[in-house]
């Protein structure tokens, strides 16, 4: 089973593009909702909500579990792999924890022909400096000239999360918001710009009319799903593990009807009442 971890409803536009490209397979989602938003929160607190989500996620029978936060990945990420992966006390030394920065990283310095990237994200996120160490790190990777610099915006963007779990992103007042927090990255005439954040494709179309037809807005759902394919197809041995019954299991620690609700309208994926619970982590 793969497990699907996010703040709130943000991870389900990454699920809804890994259901699409690899449907095969049993996924269990958790939704921390009645603790939603993660971004304004401390590193340590960040890394003990998500610490126990994993935790619920493994011992639900996760074998490979996809953090679909992006504050989490750069906040909370290496120390729970250490934790889980490395430790000679876990259990669960034989799984797998994925972040979600990588994949749209490794895109955003393929793509960009100017080499001047755009990161929006939530205040931890962008404060975490991860999008930058990790596109610097990518950009260097690819051996290119010494004389060709990187140059990396960032913005946060902390009013966006909560205006897209009340239903209000598409309002004028939402994109009234969104437009003020862009103007920097427009101005600094950047050709490739990156949704830190899963919650805000949902607001894809406003970044893409807003930026213009020069600066290319990256899909994270669409990217993170690919990457997930061919990291199974390179890594046989936890494929194998997978279970493949098409199973779809669903857990918010907030009210589950709502979830239903958000994520029919939102995502287009149908839940069955009996596969949406709540739990207290």
């Amino acid at each position: 089973m793969i497990g699907v971890f996010d703040s709130g409803y943000g991870g389900l536009t990454v699920l809804k593009e890994i259901l699409k490209a690899l449907p095969q397979y049993d996924y269990l989602y958790l939704g921390d909702n009645a603790r939603t938003p993660y971004g304004n929160r401390s590193k340590e607190t960040v890394t003990r909500f998500t610490d126990e989500a994993v935790r619920f996620l493994f011992e639900n029978g996760a074998r490979l579990i996809i953090i679909a936060c992006y504050t989490a990945s750069a906040l909370a990420l290496r120390e729970l792999q250490e934790k889980y992966l490395r430790s000679p006390k876990s259990k669960y030394r034989d799984r797998k924890i994925l972040g979600v920065i990588r994949p749209i990283v490794e895109t955003a310095v393929t793509e960009t022909k100017s080499n001047r990237i755009g990161v929006v994200g939530t205040r931890g996120t962008i404060t975490s400096k991860a999008f930058e160490v990790e596109l610097k790190n990518q950009f260097a990777a690819l051996e290119r000239s010494l004389d060709i610099k990187l140059t990396v915006v960032s913005q946060a963007c902390p009013l966006l999360v909560p205006l897209i779990e009340e239903h209000w992103h598409t309002k004028p007042e939402a994109r009234m918001i969104l437009r003020k927090y862009l103007r920097p990255l427009k101005s600094h005439n950047i050709d490739t710009l990156i949704l830190g954040c899963t919650h805000y494709p949902l607001m894809l179309r406003d970044f893409k009319r807003i930026m213009g037809k020069r600066t290319r807005v990256l899909d994270s759902g669409k990217t993170v799903a690919e990457s997930l394919k061919n990291y199974l197809a390179w890594h046989p041995e936890i494929e194998c593990q997978l279970t493949k019954e098409g199973k779809r299991a669903f857990y918010t620690t907030d009210d589950p009807e709502r979830f239903r609700e958000f994520t029919k309208t939102f995502a287009g994926i149908t839940i069955p009442t009996q596969s949406c619970r709540a739990v207290c982590l």
